[in-house]
């Protein structure tokens, strides 16, 4: 690689979080892309926050789509949350993905962070990582009405379906740790740190970034 494509490289890490890991000649082409911070939607978050924006995720990921060149993505995760629609729709479009995916959950992939995990064919999480999974909120609103509970309803049915589509837990096991009341002194919900993720049904496979990549390129060399 020429010091024109390494350039390029370490502009597109800084700048998005992406690159292209083209390997050695036994290996395969991976792109690597990161969720970091907060997942942005239709409104810009405050300055000072570390943000995923998902208006350049889809485009980035239906390219990837289209390069017959890419044989795998590799998905790394620390993420607060976010934005629920803009987490699924980047979970979607993983999910719908033609080449193996992997994802490594790393600080933590919370709330929205949750589907994004398991969005990919294979989960990974390290011994540390945690997932916090809550019911779906809204700062500074009233529920005042009963269109509104509804409302939270469906946002909170079309989480829970995808993760039970694209894990091991079940819907009302997952609804259960969502409500929880015994963890959280001032919130519902529950905390899974590294191997409870994968006891849960959450998560795979407890690893780092060797394991994560040798399964992405097993999963390639399986499907080739």
């Amino acid at each position: 690689m020429g010091q024109d494509e390494l350039g390029q490289n370490d502009q597109k890490i800084e700048e998005l979080g992406q690159v292209t890991l083209e390997g050695s000649s036994a290996r395969h082409k991976i792109h690597l892309l990161s969720i970091i911070g907060e997942v942005e939607g239709h409104e810009n978050a405050s300055g000072n926050s570390k943000t995923t924006k998902y208006d350049h995720l889809l485009p980035k990921l239906a390219e990837i789509e289209d390069d017959k060149s890419v044989e795998g993505l590799l998905v790394l995760l620390n993420t607060s949350g976010g934005d629920v629609d803009a987490g699924l729709a980047i979970a979607e479009m993983i999910a719908s993905l033609s080449i193996p995916s992997v994802s490594l959950v790393l600080g933590g992939s919370h709330s929205i962070g949750v589907p994004l995990a398991v969005a990919s064919d294979y989960s990974f999480i390290v011994p540390t990582g945690t997932m916090m999974i809550h019911p779906v909120r809204m700062s500074g609103m009233v529920i005042g009405t009963s269109q509104t509970y509804e409302y939270f309803d469906m946002i909170q049915d079309r989480i829970l379906s995808f993760v039970e589509k694209h894990s091991n837990i079940a819907y009302d096991q997952l609804k259960r740790l969502m409500h929880n009341t015994e963890m959280l002194t001032k919130d519902l919900g529950t905390v899974l740190v590294g191997e409870q993720a994968v006891k849960e049904g959450l998560i795979d496979e407890v690893g780092g970034i060797r394991e994560a990549l040798d399964k992405l390129h097993q999963i390639i060399d399986e499907n080739s």
